[in-house]
């Protein structure tokens, strides 16, 4: 019994010698190592547009612009949602048109806060490239907004147009002016119109327009205040027979030599030429009257 014994042990040792010589002799296969996960952090920002000279990203849930085609951000001190605030937010995948001005001289927002905590529509602005920021207030009330519109002629003189309150197809129109570079905002007298704007803006501190029918239009409504929005009265454009419930729609006039000029298009569901050939009008009395001048390609507007 006692040989078995030291048999046995004998037989372990030598089993235990045996599996170490073989397992150092088996290849040292290393495991891979687990990769280190970094965080890549947010996407670059890039400019919805990225042509435009001074552009803007509403990426990362704020507005932030650039001068230098995104090699330098500038935040936008503002809620990205009061940007949208109203009855009609766009599709908030960029600033609404003509709510905002973007330029080397001026950067300017039109917003509107909660509607439930404070409806006042503001401008925020700045002339120095986003290093400061002046917030000033167009209205300290209004209903929801639809159509918003902001512009400057000069360092000075500027205007906001606002629609709101509409029911079916109707509205309530006020034209805001400022005269001290947007640091205050006067309210002008509402003009007895309560169509669907379609557009609106001043060409001078006295000579303004405002353009209606945007559902089913037959003919041009437009509509000039020649005394800085203290009256509107409705212009004459005299639309030519083969035209007539052709171009039905005015866009804004502008200046053009020593007159001034506006373009009339087909509307919505316009189908002469394509749809998008417009007609020309001019004005020698400065906007209460207008007279056909020509046709105009869509590459010639």
């Amino acid at each position: 019994m006692k040989y078995i014994m030291i048999g046995t042990a004998c037989l372990m040792v030598i089993g235990i010698i045996a599996g170490t010589y073989f397992f150092e002799k088996e290849p040292n296969v290393s495991q891979p190592e687990t990769p280190e996960i970094r965080d890549p952090g947010p996407p670059p920002l890039q400019s919805v547009d990225e042509t435009a000279p001074v552009g803007y990203s509403l990426q990362q849930d704020q507005l932030q612009i650039t001068y230098n085609h995104g090699e330098k951000w500038i935040q936008v001190p503002v809620e990205k949602e009061n940007l949208f605030q109203g009855e009609y937010a766009g599709s908030e995948d960029e600033l609404i048109p003509d709510s905002y001005i973007l330029t080397e001289d001026l950067a300017a927002f039109l917003y509107a806060r909660d509607y439930s905590v404070d409806k006042s529509v503001q401008l925020l602005f700045s002339k120095d490239k986003g290093k400061t920021w002046e917030d000033a207030k167009v209205t300290p009330a209004s209903p929801p907004i639809r159509f918003r519109k902001v512009g400057f002629l000069n360092e000075s003189f500027g205007y906001v147009i606002l629609s709101a309150d509409r029911t079916m197809s109707q509205e309530m129109i006020t034209v805001y002016l400022s005269k001290d570079g947007g640091k205050t905002w006067k309210e002008m007298p509402r003009p007895d119109i309560t169509r669907l704007i379609y557009d609106g803006g001043f060409v001078d501190e006295n000579t303004g327009f405002l353009s209606f029918g945007i559902l089913n239009p037959e003919e041009p409504d437009l509509h000039v205040t020649q005394d800085g929005g203290k009256s509107w009265s409705k212009a004459t454009i005299e639309i030519p027979d083969q035209y007539k419930r052709i171009f039905v729609i005015a866009e804004i006039p502008f200046k053009e030599e020593n007159h001034l000029a506006v373009y009339v298009n087909q509307g919505p569901n316009g189908d002469y030429e394509g749809g998008k050939v417009k007609g020309k009008f001019i004005s020698d009395d400065q906007g209460p009257t207008w007279a056909f001048q020509e046709e105009v390609q869509p590459d010639e507007d």
